[in-house]
Parts: structure tokens; C-alpha cells; sequence
């Protein structure tokens, strides 16, 4: 934990798995993460790297069967939400840490205005009169930059960047220590993406809310976050300050990410690619989940799994090449 900083999350060790009659799907093995009060941190990597499934086992929100959490903490504010029932979980859930889903379309009831949608959360969590909720919910509304007569509309009546904010707007509602967005402008054209970016980073200053961003976007992360985690089937192979990972990033798979990311400082016919496919969770490979499309791979890399090594104070990456120097 950073000097001066009062830690909210630490993820000690997680793995989840999804079993079915056919196989074994290993979504999540051994991940650690911490993130501290009024901060940011992006978890980037490729579809079915875990990065959904992480946070879904932050909220509560594994389906079991077939997923289980098979080892692991999430230390929340103090306490082991796994350790948690379901009862407790709900009164978390949507309180003190709320999630934004991938597509709002299919996020909202489209048989209630979303005035309603807003107001039944805030009844959820707060003992207040039907009334206030409603002033609560239009205020939260006018927030996200939605007028706030608006509230008896329903969500076909809305675009999608609107939707998103209402979505927003409904995760807000409470006040929540710990906002999770997954992948929030990936549905919005650009410029939609800069306003709902801007509205988060207003959000977040406003009500100290932490955030954890997933996405597929760099560009996003350096926007948004303080911190970055980059993951790769269901481990992460890097992580650290936002600085650190852009200035001197060192996974094989960071610089990978990195080199497909188009440059208006350099003119090239055909931007860099990662060789091979994304390692499938059913059948992992020994060793080093990416060896094997890791340009630099070793023989040590196909049998045996790296250690987290600390390449500076707060700068973790899983790689062989980096074993041998010993963490800082």
C-alpha cells in the first residue's frame, strides 16, 4: 500500500473455475490485486483473459454451478467478502460497490422508466420515504446530464450513450465506495466515449468513488486510472502505476499490446501483431501461460510457471527474463 493512502481492496490468491460435464474452464488462477481509497485502475487484456470474471467474484456475481471460487480473499473495507452470505452481500451489492455492465441495452428493464429504475435502488439501500427517492433519483439523473423530467421515460426512449449514463446514474445512486465498469464505452462511437470517460473522471472526483475499468483500451486507461493490470488467461502477468507500465513496460504480452496500438508519430504499412491465440482456460499450457506465443520464450518458459518479480517499488511482472535479476 502507498505511503499516506487507505487501502479499500485487496485480492490475495483468487481462482475461479466454471465446471461442466465436458471440462474444467480455469477463469481466474492465483490473482492479486490491491487498490487504495479515490483511486483508479484499469485490468486490460484480451476477451477471456478473466478480467469480467474477477470482478464478478468482487460483487458476488459467480453463478454457482457451474463457477466457484476455488481459493482466495477479497478484503473489502476491512472484511473477507467471501467469507460473506448472500443476505450481507446483498446489502454491499449496489451500496458500497456497484457494477456497470457491459451493454447497456440489455442492463436496463425496458418495463420501467428509468426514473423508477433509479429510485428502486436507492429504496433498496437507504430507509427514506417514496418521495424523497424520487428527488434523490432526478438529482442523480440531472448529474449524469439528463434533465430530470425525463424520469418517467423508459429505455427505448433513450440513445445508447444516454443509456449508459442512466446505468451510470443507477450505480451512483447510493453513493458506492467501489464502482466497477466493465467496459463501459465499448457500444458508444467516440465521441459519445469522451463524454461518458469525462463524466466518470467528474464522478470520481465528486464522490471519492474508487474504480475499477475494464477494457480492451489503453488509450481509455491513461484517461481514467491511476494504476493498470494487464491479464492474460486468468493471471496477472503485469501491473503497476500508469507510468510505469506506459513508460517501461516489460511483459513480452504488454509490449505486444502496446506494438498494435496505431502511432501518429510513426508511418507503417501494417501495425505489430501478437503471434497465435489466446491460451484456451480449458487447456492450459505447463510453464508460462504465453510462451507459447511469446517471441522470447525459453525452455525454462514451457515448464515452469514465473514468480510475481518487482522490477521498482510497485511494479510487478510474471516473467522469466525478469526472475533472474530478483525483485527490487
Amino acid at each position: 500500500m502507498e505511503k499516506g493512502k487507505k487501502e479499500l481492496l485487496e485480492i490475495k490468491n483468487l481462482s475461479v473455475e466454471y465446471r461442466t460435464d465436458m471440462e474444467v474452464v480455469k477463469a481466474v488462477n492465483g490473482v492479486n490485486l490491491s487498490l487504495n481509497a479515490n483511486e483508479a485502475l484499469g485490468i486490460v487484456g484480451e476477451t477471456g483473459a478473466g478480467k469480467t470474471t474477477t470482478c464478478r467474484a468482487i460483487i458476488g456475481l459467480i453463478q454457482t454451478p457451474p463457477g466457484k471460487v476455488t481459493s482466495g480473499e477479497i478484503v473489502f473495507d476491512g472484511a473477507d467478502l467471501l467469507q460473506k452470505k448472500e443476505r450481507e452481500m446483498r446489502k454491499i451489492r449496489g451500496g458500497d460497490i456497484t457494477m456497470v455492465f457491459q451493454d447497456p441495452m440489455t442492463s436496463l428493464n425496458p418495463s420501467m422508466s428509468v426514473g423508477d429504475q433509479i429510485m428502486e435502488v436507492i429504496r433498496l439501500h437507504d430507509r427514506i420515504s417514496r418521495a424523497q427517492a424520487v428527488l434523490r433519483a432526478k438529482e442523480m439523473l440531472e448529474m449524469v446530464g439528463i434533465p430530470g423530467e425525463r424520469y418517467q421515460e423508459y429505455p427505448h426512449q433513450f440513445s445508447g450513450g444516454m443509456k449508459q449514463r442512466v446505468v451510470i446514474a443507477i450505480a451512483l445512486a447510493c453513493n458506492p465506495k467501489l464502482l466497477i465498469a466493465d467496459e463501459p464505452t465499448t457500444a458508444l462511437d467516440v465521441t459519445i466515449q469522451a463524454q461518458v470517460l469525462d463524466l466518470m473522471k467528474e464522478l470520481k472526483k465528486k464522490f471519492n468513488t474508487s474504480i475499477i475499468l475494464i477494457t480492451h483500451d489503453f488509450g481509455i486507461v491513461a484517461e481514467l486510472c491511476e494504476k493498470v493490470a494487464v491479464m492474460y488467461a486468468g493471471e496477472i502477468v503485469e501491473s503497476g502505476r500508469i507510468e510505469q507500465i506506459f513508460n517501461d513496460r516489460s511483459h513480452p504480452y504488454t509490449v505486444g499490446l502496446f506494438g498494435a496500438i496505431p502511432s501518429i508519430d510513426v508511418d507503417v504499412e501494417r501495425l505489430e501483431t501478437i503471434p497465435g491465440l489466446p491460451a484456451d482456460p480449458a487447456n492450459l499450457p505447463k510453464g508460462c501461460r504465453f510462451h507459447p506465443r511469446c517471441r522470447n520464450c525459453m525452455e525454462i518458459c514451457k515448464n515452469q510457471p514465473p514468480g510475481e518479480t518487482y522490477v521498482e517499488e510497485g511494479h510487478m511482472v510474471r516473467c522469466h527474463l525478469f526472475a533472474e535479476r530478483g525483485s527490487v
